[in-house]
Protein backbone atom coordinates (compact mmCIF):
# COMPACT_ATOMS: atom_id res chain seq x y z
CA UNK A 1 0.00 0.00 0.00
CA UNK A 2 0.89 3.73 -0.51
CA UNK A 3 1.88 5.58 1.79
CA UNK A 4 -0.50 8.53 3.51
CA UNK A 5 0.62 11.34 1.97
CA UNK A 6 -2.50 12.90 4.40
CA UNK A 7 -1.80 11.71 7.76
CA UNK A 8 -3.88 12.48 10.71
CA UNK A 9 -2.57 14.88 13.81
CA UNK A 10 -0.55 16.04 11.26
CA UNK A 11 1.18 17.98 13.74
CA UNK A 12 2.58 15.12 15.71
CA UNK A 13 3.15 12.90 12.03
CA UNK A 14 6.34 11.16 12.24
CA UNK A 15 8.16 13.75 15.07
CA UNK A 16 9.28 11.59 17.47
CA UNK A 17 13.24 10.10 16.06
CA UNK A 18 14.10 6.59 17.43
CA UNK A 19 17.95 5.82 18.17
CA UNK A 20 19.62 4.08 15.91
CA UNK A 21 22.39 1.60 16.90
CA UNK A 22 21.33 2.14 20.26
CA UNK A 23 20.79 -0.84 22.93
CA UNK A 24 17.05 -2.51 23.34
CA UNK A 25 16.01 -0.44 26.24
CA UNK A 26 17.20 3.38 24.60
CA UNK A 27 14.42 1.85 21.77
CA UNK A 28 12.24 0.42 23.89
CA UNK A 29 11.80 4.09 25.53
CA UNK A 30 11.71 5.89 22.46
CA UNK A 31 8.57 4.20 21.41
CA UNK A 32 7.16 3.71 24.83
CA UNK A 33 4.14 6.89 25.20
CA UNK A 34 1.42 6.05 22.83
CA UNK A 35 0.41 2.97 25.02
CA UNK A 36 -0.27 4.68 28.00
CA UNK A 37 -2.91 6.97 25.85
CA UNK A 38 -4.97 4.06 24.89
CA UNK A 39 -4.71 2.62 28.55
CA UNK A 40 -6.57 5.63 30.07
CA UNK A 41 -9.54 4.87 28.18
CA UNK A 42 -9.48 1.27 30.04
CA UNK A 43 -9.60 3.33 33.40
CA UNK A 44 -11.92 6.62 33.05
CA UNK A 45 -14.88 6.41 34.72
CA UNK A 46 -17.43 4.52 33.07
CA UNK A 47 -15.03 1.63 34.10
CA UNK A 48 -15.68 2.89 37.80
CA UNK A 49 -19.37 3.09 37.41
CA UNK A 50 -19.61 -0.64 36.07
CA UNK A 51 -16.67 -1.71 38.52
CA UNK A 52 -18.17 -0.48 41.30
CA UNK A 53 -21.60 -1.38 40.48
CA UNK A 54 -20.00 -5.24 39.80
CA UNK A 55 -18.16 -5.34 42.82
CA UNK A 56 -20.97 -4.23 45.62
CA UNK A 57 -23.71 -6.64 43.78
CA UNK A 58 -21.65 -9.81 42.87
CA UNK A 59 -18.29 -9.87 44.98
CA UNK A 60 -15.61 -10.43 43.31
CA UNK A 61 -17.55 -12.60 40.32
CA UNK A 62 -16.66 -10.37 37.50
CA UNK A 63 -13.23 -10.04 37.91
CA UNK A 64 -13.15 -12.92 35.00
CA UNK A 65 -14.99 -10.22 32.55
CA UNK A 66 -12.17 -7.79 32.99
CA UNK A 67 -9.99 -10.41 32.26
CA UNK A 68 -11.22 -11.40 29.34
CA UNK A 69 -12.13 -8.06 28.17
CA UNK A 70 -8.34 -7.10 28.78
CA UNK A 71 -6.78 -9.77 26.88
CA UNK A 72 -9.30 -8.65 23.80
CA UNK A 73 -7.56 -4.82 24.28
CA UNK A 74 -4.24 -6.70 24.27
CA UNK A 75 -4.62 -8.46 21.40
CA UNK A 76 -7.17 -5.41 19.25
CA UNK A 77 -4.59 -2.55 20.47
CA UNK A 78 -1.80 -4.64 18.60
CA UNK A 79 -3.90 -5.10 15.63
CA UNK A 80 -3.98 -0.98 15.92
CA UNK A 81 -0.21 -1.23 15.94
CA UNK A 82 0.44 -3.78 12.74
CA UNK A 83 -2.21 -1.71 10.54
CA UNK A 84 -0.69 1.73 11.64
CA UNK A 85 2.54 0.93 11.10
CA UNK A 86 2.42 -1.54 8.21
CA UNK A 87 0.32 0.73 5.90
CA UNK A 88 1.12 4.42 7.76
CA UNK A 89 -3.31 4.67 7.46
CA UNK A 90 -4.85 5.14 10.78
CA UNK A 91 -8.15 2.75 10.80
CA UNK A 92 -10.79 5.83 9.89
CA UNK A 93 -8.77 6.35 6.90
CA UNK A 94 -8.52 2.59 6.15
CA UNK A 95 -12.15 2.48 6.40
CA UNK A 96 -12.69 5.99 3.86
CA UNK A 97 -10.19 4.04 1.17
CA UNK A 98 -11.78 0.73 1.21
CA UNK A 99 -15.61 0.94 2.18
CA UNK A 100 -17.86 2.82 -0.39
CA UNK A 101 -18.89 6.20 0.85
CA UNK A 102 -22.67 5.02 2.20
CA UNK A 103 -21.18 2.77 4.61
CA UNK A 104 -17.83 5.05 5.39
CA UNK A 105 -20.27 7.94 6.73
CA UNK A 106 -22.35 5.31 8.70
CA UNK A 107 -19.20 4.12 10.04
CA UNK A 108 -18.29 7.70 11.03
CA UNK A 109 -22.03 8.66 12.65
CA UNK A 110 -21.42 5.51 14.99
CA UNK A 111 -17.83 6.47 15.97
CA UNK A 112 -18.96 9.86 16.84
CA UNK A 113 -21.83 8.41 18.93
CA UNK A 114 -19.26 6.04 20.44
CA UNK A 115 -17.06 9.19 21.36
CA UNK A 116 -19.60 11.22 22.98
CA UNK A 117 -20.61 8.35 24.97
CA UNK A 118 -17.36 8.17 26.37
CA UNK A 119 -16.76 11.79 26.53
CA UNK A 120 -20.01 11.76 28.53
CA UNK A 121 -18.55 9.65 31.08
CA UNK A 122 -15.46 11.55 31.21
CA UNK A 123 -17.36 14.39 31.67
CA UNK A 124 -19.85 13.38 34.45
CA UNK A 125 -16.73 11.73 36.22
CA UNK A 126 -14.48 15.06 36.48
CA UNK A 127 -18.11 16.82 37.26
CA UNK A 128 -18.59 14.26 40.36
CA UNK A 129 -14.99 14.39 41.74
CA UNK A 130 -14.97 18.24 41.69
CA UNK A 131 -18.29 17.90 43.62
CA UNK A 132 -16.85 15.26 46.25
CA UNK A 133 -13.61 17.28 46.53
CA UNK A 134 -14.45 20.93 46.47
CA UNK A 135 -18.72 20.70 47.24
CA UNK A 136 -19.12 22.53 43.72
CA UNK A 137 -22.80 21.52 41.92
CA UNK A 138 -22.92 18.72 39.44
CA UNK A 139 -23.86 21.27 36.94
CA UNK A 140 -21.19 23.93 37.91
CA UNK A 141 -18.81 20.73 37.37
CA UNK A 142 -19.64 19.67 33.55
CA UNK A 143 -19.37 23.08 32.46
CA UNK A 144 -15.69 23.78 34.13
CA UNK A 145 -14.81 20.71 32.19
CA UNK A 146 -15.43 22.39 29.31
CA UNK A 147 -12.27 24.97 29.44
CA UNK A 148 -9.43 21.72 29.23
CA UNK A 149 -9.35 22.22 25.83
CA UNK A 150 -7.13 25.21 26.58
CA UNK A 151 -4.77 22.42 28.25
CA UNK A 152 -4.54 19.74 25.38
CA UNK A 153 -3.87 22.80 22.52
CA UNK A 154 -0.79 24.42 24.55
CA UNK A 155 0.21 20.93 25.27
CA UNK A 156 0.03 20.14 21.42
CA UNK A 157 1.90 23.27 20.92
CA UNK A 158 5.04 22.29 22.63
CA UNK A 159 5.13 18.72 21.08
CA UNK A 160 3.47 15.33 21.70
CA UNK A 161 6.13 14.21 24.24
CA UNK A 162 4.57 16.81 27.02
CA UNK A 163 0.96 15.39 26.58
CA UNK A 164 2.60 11.23 26.81
CA UNK A 165 4.36 13.06 29.90
CA UNK A 166 0.81 14.33 31.44
CA UNK A 167 -1.09 10.97 30.75
CA UNK A 168 1.82 8.99 32.62
CA UNK A 169 2.23 11.14 35.38
CA UNK A 170 -1.84 10.78 36.17
CA UNK A 171 -2.51 6.88 35.26
CA UNK A 172 0.60 6.52 37.62
CA UNK A 173 -1.31 8.60 40.05
CA UNK A 174 -4.94 6.76 39.82
CA UNK A 175 -2.15 3.32 40.39
CA UNK A 176 -0.54 4.98 43.15
CA UNK A 177 -4.16 6.04 44.93
CA UNK A 178 -5.83 2.39 44.40
CA UNK A 179 -2.80 1.16 45.29
CA UNK A 180 -3.40 2.58 48.74
CA UNK A 181 -7.10 1.17 48.24
CA UNK A 182 -6.27 -2.30 47.93
CA UNK A 183 -4.15 -1.87 51.27
CA UNK A 184 -6.95 -0.07 52.77
CA UNK A 185 -9.59 -2.22 52.03
CA UNK A 186 -7.73 -6.13 52.68
CA UNK A 187 -9.69 -8.06 49.99
CA UNK A 188 -9.83 -11.78 50.86
CA UNK A 189 -6.80 -13.29 48.02
CA UNK A 190 -8.52 -16.63 47.60
CA UNK A 191 -11.76 -14.89 46.86
CA UNK A 192 -10.12 -12.99 44.27
CA UNK A 193 -8.19 -15.06 42.57
CA UNK A 194 -11.13 -17.44 41.91
CA UNK A 195 -13.15 -14.28 40.99
CA UNK A 196 -10.65 -14.50 38.00
CA UNK A 197 -12.09 -17.84 36.88
CA UNK A 198 -15.04 -17.43 33.79
CA UNK A 199 -18.47 -18.33 35.35
CA UNK A 200 -21.23 -19.62 33.34
CA UNK A 201 -24.27 -18.05 35.99
CA UNK A 202 -23.27 -14.94 34.30
CA UNK A 203 -24.90 -15.30 30.96
CA UNK A 204 -27.80 -16.69 32.50
CA UNK A 205 -28.14 -13.72 35.04
CA UNK A 206 -29.63 -10.94 32.90
CA UNK A 207 -28.55 -8.54 35.38
CA UNK A 208 -25.14 -9.57 35.69
CA UNK A 209 -24.82 -9.62 31.60
CA UNK A 210 -25.89 -6.40 31.63
CA UNK A 211 -22.87 -5.19 33.76
CA UNK A 212 -20.81 -7.46 31.99
CA UNK A 213 -21.41 -5.93 28.40
CA UNK A 214 -21.08 -2.38 30.33
CA UNK A 215 -17.39 -3.47 31.11
CA UNK A 216 -16.70 -5.10 27.86
CA UNK A 217 -18.00 -1.33 26.77
CA UNK A 218 -16.09 0.14 29.24
CA UNK A 219 -12.74 -1.65 28.74
CA UNK A 220 -12.17 -2.48 25.06
CA UNK A 221 -13.21 1.22 23.55
CA UNK A 222 -14.37 1.78 19.94
CA UNK A 223 -12.24 4.77 19.74
CA UNK A 224 -8.96 4.07 20.91
CA UNK A 225 -8.53 1.33 18.22
CA UNK A 226 -8.81 4.49 16.09
CA UNK A 227 -6.83 6.23 17.84
CA UNK A 228 -3.64 4.00 18.86
CA UNK A 229 -3.66 3.48 14.83
CA UNK A 230 -3.09 6.77 14.40
CA UNK A 231 -0.37 8.05 17.15
CA UNK A 232 1.53 5.28 16.63
CA UNK A 233 2.92 6.74 13.80
CA UNK A 234 4.08 9.85 15.84
CA UNK A 235 7.29 7.78 15.34
CA UNK A 236 9.95 8.32 12.66
CA UNK A 237 11.08 4.65 12.10
CA UNK A 238 13.22 3.94 9.02
CA UNK A 239 10.97 3.14 5.97
CA UNK A 240 12.54 -0.31 5.94
CA UNK A 241 10.86 -4.00 6.26
CA UNK A 242 13.12 -4.52 9.09
CA UNK A 243 12.29 -1.50 11.19
CA UNK A 244 8.77 -1.86 10.54
CA UNK A 245 8.73 -5.13 11.91
CA UNK A 246 10.77 -3.55 14.86
CA UNK A 247 8.40 -0.95 15.69
CA UNK A 248 5.55 -3.34 15.62
CA UNK A 249 7.67 -5.21 18.46
CA UNK A 250 8.09 -2.45 20.53
CA UNK A 251 5.15 -0.48 20.03
CA UNK A 252 3.04 -3.65 20.96
CA UNK A 253 5.39 -4.26 24.24
CA UNK A 254 4.18 -0.37 25.06
CA UNK A 255 0.77 -1.10 24.56
CA UNK A 256 0.82 -4.40 26.46
CA UNK A 257 2.86 -3.21 29.52
CA UNK A 258 0.51 -0.30 29.28
CA UNK A 259 -2.91 -2.08 29.55
CA UNK A 260 -1.27 -4.51 31.86
CA UNK A 261 -1.35 -1.81 34.26
CA UNK A 262 -5.26 -0.59 33.23
CA UNK A 263 -5.85 -4.14 34.07
CA UNK A 264 -4.45 -3.86 37.69
CA UNK A 265 -6.54 -0.43 38.16
CA UNK A 266 -9.87 -1.64 36.94
CA UNK A 267 -9.59 -5.18 39.02
CA UNK A 268 -8.49 -2.81 41.76
CA UNK A 269 -11.71 -0.88 41.42
CA UNK A 270 -13.46 -3.65 41.62
CA UNK A 271 -12.23 -5.76 44.27
CA UNK A 272 -12.22 -2.37 46.48
CA UNK A 273 -16.05 -2.61 45.84
CA UNK A 274 -16.51 -6.34 46.85
CA UNK A 275 -14.13 -6.12 49.78
CA UNK A 276 -15.86 -2.72 51.04
CA UNK A 277 -19.89 -3.21 49.73
CA UNK A 278 -20.29 -6.58 48.84
CA UNK A 279 -19.19 -8.49 51.98
CA UNK A 280 -20.18 -6.19 54.75
CA UNK A 281 -24.58 -5.55 53.50
CA UNK A 282 -24.04 -2.51 51.26
CA UNK A 283 -24.75 -4.52 48.21
CA UNK A 284 -26.56 -1.83 46.24
CA UNK A 285 -23.87 0.80 46.09
CA UNK A 286 -23.88 1.50 42.22
CA UNK A 287 -23.39 5.50 42.57
CA UNK A 288 -19.67 6.61 42.65
CA UNK A 289 -20.95 9.18 44.90
CA UNK A 290 -22.01 6.95 47.29
CA UNK A 291 -19.17 4.68 47.11
CA UNK A 292 -17.01 8.00 47.99
CA UNK A 293 -19.24 8.46 50.98
CA UNK A 294 -18.89 4.77 52.28
CA UNK A 295 -15.25 4.09 51.84
CA UNK A 296 -13.66 6.33 54.62
CA UNK A 297 -16.41 5.17 57.50
CA UNK A 298 -16.11 1.36 56.48
CA UNK A 299 -12.61 0.96 56.00
CA UNK A 300 -11.81 3.02 59.06
CA UNK A 301 -9.21 5.15 57.08
CA UNK A 302 -9.90 8.91 57.27
CA UNK A 303 -7.85 9.45 53.52
CA UNK A 304 -9.46 6.47 51.86
CA UNK A 305 -12.65 8.93 50.57
CA UNK A 306 -10.11 11.74 49.84
CA UNK A 307 -7.43 9.48 47.80
CA UNK A 308 -10.80 8.02 45.72
CA UNK A 309 -11.82 11.31 44.24
CA UNK A 310 -8.35 12.21 43.77
CA UNK A 311 -8.14 9.74 41.63
CA UNK A 312 -11.66 9.81 40.02
CA UNK A 313 -10.31 13.30 38.73
CA UNK A 314 -6.94 12.13 37.72
CA UNK A 315 -9.01 9.18 35.57
CA UNK A 316 -11.37 11.62 34.26
CA UNK A 317 -8.76 14.16 33.19
CA UNK A 318 -6.67 11.62 31.85
CA UNK A 319 -9.29 10.32 29.20
CA UNK A 320 -11.10 13.12 28.30
CA UNK A 321 -7.22 14.05 26.52
CA UNK A 322 -7.38 11.16 24.52
CA UNK A 323 -10.92 11.62 23.54
CA UNK A 324 -9.64 14.57 21.68
CA UNK A 325 -7.55 13.41 19.94
CA UNK A 326 -9.82 10.29 18.85
CA UNK A 327 -12.68 12.84 17.88
CA UNK A 328 -9.86 14.71 15.46
CA UNK A 329 -8.77 11.40 14.21
CA UNK A 330 -12.40 10.21 12.85
CA UNK A 331 -13.31 13.51 11.51
CA UNK A 332 -9.96 14.08 9.45
CA UNK A 333 -10.20 10.07 8.22
CA UNK A 334 -13.84 9.67 7.31
CA UNK A 335 -14.39 13.20 6.16
CA UNK A 336 -10.97 14.43 5.35
CA UNK A 337 -12.28 17.48 6.98
CA UNK A 338 -9.44 19.06 9.50
CA UNK A 339 -10.74 21.46 12.60
CA UNK A 340 -8.42 23.13 14.87
CA UNK A 341 -8.16 20.71 18.04
CA UNK A 342 -9.92 23.88 20.18
CA UNK A 343 -13.24 23.92 18.18
CA UNK A 344 -13.49 19.79 17.54
CA UNK A 345 -13.30 19.67 21.31
CA UNK A 346 -15.92 22.04 21.85
CA UNK A 347 -17.58 19.91 19.21
CA UNK A 348 -17.15 16.69 21.21
CA UNK A 349 -17.85 18.37 24.49
CA UNK A 350 -21.37 19.71 23.68
CA UNK A 351 -22.60 16.27 22.56
CA UNK A 352 -21.67 15.34 25.77
CA UNK A 353 -22.68 18.20 27.91
CA UNK A 354 -26.56 18.51 26.88
CA UNK A 355 -27.71 14.95 27.43
CA UNK A 356 -25.93 15.56 30.87
CA UNK A 357 -27.52 18.70 31.63
CA UNK A 358 -30.73 17.56 30.97
CA UNK A 359 -30.28 14.29 33.22
CA UNK A 360 -29.49 15.48 35.71
CA UNK A 361 -31.96 18.99 35.70
CA UNK A 362 -34.49 16.76 35.11
CA UNK A 363 -34.13 13.38 36.68
CA UNK A 364 -31.75 14.76 39.54
CA UNK A 365 -28.06 13.98 40.94
CA UNK A 366 -28.91 9.68 41.84
CA UNK A 367 -29.28 8.66 38.02
CA UNK A 368 -25.73 9.99 37.21
CA UNK A 369 -24.33 6.69 38.04
CA UNK A 370 -27.11 4.86 35.67
CA UNK A 371 -26.32 7.27 33.10
CA UNK A 372 -22.24 6.39 33.45
CA UNK A 373 -23.58 2.75 32.86
CA UNK A 374 -25.43 3.10 30.07
CA UNK A 375 -23.09 5.33 28.17
CA UNK A 376 -20.56 2.31 28.22
CA UNK A 377 -23.50 -0.22 27.45
CA UNK A 378 -23.69 2.32 24.39
CA UNK A 379 -20.15 1.65 23.80
CA UNK A 380 -20.06 -1.79 23.74
CA UNK A 381 -23.07 -1.75 21.13
CA UNK A 382 -20.91 0.43 19.10
CA UNK A 383 -17.94 -2.08 19.21
CA UNK A 384 -18.41 -4.43 16.69
CA UNK A 385 -18.42 -1.17 13.97
CA UNK A 386 -14.89 -0.75 14.97
CA UNK A 387 -13.09 -4.30 15.56
CA UNK A 388 -15.08 -6.08 12.07
CA UNK A 389 -13.13 -3.48 9.82
CA UNK A 390 -9.98 -3.74 11.93
CA UNK A 391 -9.87 -7.77 11.96
CA UNK A 392 -10.79 -7.74 7.94
CA UNK A 393 -8.20 -4.74 7.08
CA UNK A 394 -4.94 -6.38 8.94
CA UNK A 395 -6.20 -10.03 7.61
CA UNK A 396 -5.81 -8.64 3.93
CA UNK A 397 -2.46 -9.61 2.22
CA UNK A 398 -3.12 -7.30 -0.64
CA UNK A 399 -3.54 -4.01 1.73
CA UNK A 400 -0.86 -5.05 4.81
CA UNK A 401 1.65 -7.49 2.71
CA UNK A 402 3.94 -9.44 4.57
CA UNK A 403 2.89 -7.74 7.62
CA UNK A 404 -0.44 -9.49 7.50
CA UNK A 405 -1.70 -11.23 10.46
CA UNK A 406 -0.80 -15.28 10.48
CA UNK A 407 -3.14 -17.93 10.36
CA UNK A 408 -3.54 -18.28 14.15
CA UNK A 409 -3.83 -14.30 14.93
CA UNK A 410 -6.73 -14.33 11.75
CA UNK A 411 -8.60 -16.93 14.09
CA UNK A 412 -8.14 -15.45 17.42
CA UNK A 413 -9.15 -11.97 16.31
CA UNK A 414 -12.55 -13.57 14.71
CA UNK A 415 -13.27 -15.36 17.91
CA UNK A 416 -12.92 -12.66 20.09
CA UNK A 417 -15.14 -10.40 17.27
CA UNK A 418 -17.68 -13.42 17.22
CA UNK A 419 -17.10 -13.24 21.28
CA UNK A 420 -18.02 -9.70 21.66
CA UNK A 421 -21.33 -9.96 18.86
CA UNK A 422 -22.38 -12.60 20.70
CA UNK A 423 -22.39 -10.87 24.12
CA UNK A 424 -23.94 -7.31 22.46
CA UNK A 425 -26.89 -9.41 20.48
CA UNK A 426 -27.60 -11.41 23.46
CA UNK A 427 -27.71 -8.23 25.79
CA UNK A 428 -30.24 -6.98 23.18
CA UNK A 429 -32.39 -10.02 23.19
CA UNK A 430 -33.00 -9.46 27.10
CA UNK A 431 -33.48 -5.99 26.75
CA UNK A 432 -36.21 -6.37 24.62
CA UNK A 433 -37.65 -9.33 26.17
CA UNK A 434 -38.27 -6.69 29.57
CA UNK A 435 -40.77 -4.46 26.94
CA UNK A 436 -42.49 -7.36 25.35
Amino acid sequence: MSISKNPSLREIHRTIAIPKNQGWWRKLLAYAGPGYLISVGYMDPGNWATDIAGGSKFGYSLLSVILLSNFMAILLQSLCVRLGVATERDLAQACQDYFNPKLSFCLWVLCEIAIAACDLAELLGSAIALKLLFGLPLIVGVCITAVDVLLLFLLQGKGFRYIEALIITLVGTIGICFAAEMFFSRPDLAGVLQGFLPKGEILKNSEMLFLAVGILGATVMPHNLYLHSSIVQSRAWEQTTEKRWEAIKFCTIDSTIALSFALFINSAILIVSAATFHFSGHQHVVEIQDAYQLLSPLLGVGMASFIFGIALLASGQSSTLTATLAGQIVMEGFLQIRLKPWLRRLFTRLLAIVPAIIAIIFFGEKTVGSLLIFSQVVLSLQLPFAVVPLVLFTSNRRLMGEFVNPFWLKVLAWAVTSIIITLNVTLLWQTLQQYL
